[in-house]
């Protein structure tokens, strides 16, 4: 499973033109799957995400993990994720995985994330061709592989 996190003022998504989330403050997430993936990498991701202290304190460092800061998390599904360059130009998504095993991780995902923050986690639209508007705060922007915990 793969992530990648902005720290943003704000952020909403559209399908079809119509706003079906959005958050202020917070942490807008693009998340892929694998097919490899458990319910261990979502659980070490959600608490990951969590703990991560990525907003400022009184003192303008960055000590403070979403909910210190009041803030809320968008999730967003993304295949691309998981995009192979390594032949020619096109990029392959073979690692993606099919909608039969990403969809279920994803709402296991925004259920778990949910659970972890104690708030309602917004969201996209699965499968949806979405448009995402944000203002990353920062920039801060940071990529998470939980097959590859560094």
């Amino acid at each position: 499973m793969r992530i990648v996190i902005q720290r943003v003022r704000r952020c909403s998504v559209e399908v079809e033109g119509k706003v079906i989330g959005e958050i202020g403050k917070g942490l807008a997430i693009l998340l892929g799957v694998e097919d490899a993936d458990t319910q261990e990498d979502i659980d070490w991701l959600c608490g990951k995400v969590s703990r991560l202290r990525i907003f400022d304190d009184e003192n303008g460092v960055m000590n403070l993990d979403v909910n210190q800061a009041s803030g809320r998390a968008i999730v967003i599904s993304q295949f691309t994720l998981f995009a192979s360059t390594k032949k020619g130009n096109r990029p392959s998504y073979i690692r993606s995985a099919g909608e039969a095993v990403a969809r279920p991780m994803y709402e296991k995902f925004l259920a778990k994330l949910s659970e972890v923050l104690g708030t309602e986690v917004e969201h996209g639209e699965f499968g949806a061709d979405m448009q995402v508007s944000l203002i990353n705060d920062g920039p801060v922007t940071i990529c998470i592989d939980s097959k590859n915990r560094e």
